[in-house]
């Protein structure tokens, strides 16, 4: 279960803020027990909501065209503590927090990284950003879904 933190770290990124969505939405349904630890607020009735509409706007706001790169100090210290943290949630859950934090911020830097070098190629393939971009979303969230059900 511990590899989990990892593959969320990848999601955190690709997309900084559906990966603490998909940590709260399997709070929310008892997946993860986080109850009694410094992240049980995933698990409040209305974090899944409000994680995942944050989610969406940045899904919106990453095809614009003024959109700084994920690999900026600001957008990628974002997406390792995105991925620390939802790894963190992972391996408290396992009764390894650190372990979880480490992966998930090691998953971040390989999400990030990667995920910057699929879409350039991507964008090339296509002739133009909005399908590799995209295509990422797509990726991401069908990976952050496999993530919560295997919670």
């Amino acid at each position: 279960m511990i590899v989990l933190a990892f593959l969320i770290g990848i999601v955190a990124g690709s997309r900084t803020m559906l990966a603490p969505a998909a940590i709260a939405w399997a709070a929310a349904a008892r997946g993860l027990a986080l109850e009694g630890s410094w992240l049980a607020f995933f698990g409040w009735r209305f974090t899944p909501w409000i994680a995942s509409l944050l989610a969406l706007g940045e899904c919106v706001g990453d095809v614009l065209p003024t959109t700084p790169s994920r690999k900026l100090a600001g957008p990628f210290g974002a997406r390792l503590v995105s991925g620390g943290v939802s790894g963190a949630a992972i391996g408290v859950a396992s009764a390894m927090p650190l372990v979880g934090l480490g992966l998930g911020l090691l998953g971040a830097v390989v999400g990030t990284l990667g995920g910057a070098a699929l879409r350039t190629r991507l964008a090339l393939a296509f002739g133009r950003d909005l399908p590799a971009a995209l295509v990422e979303d797509v990726i991401a969230l069908a990976l952050a879904v496999a993530v919560v059900f295997a919670l």
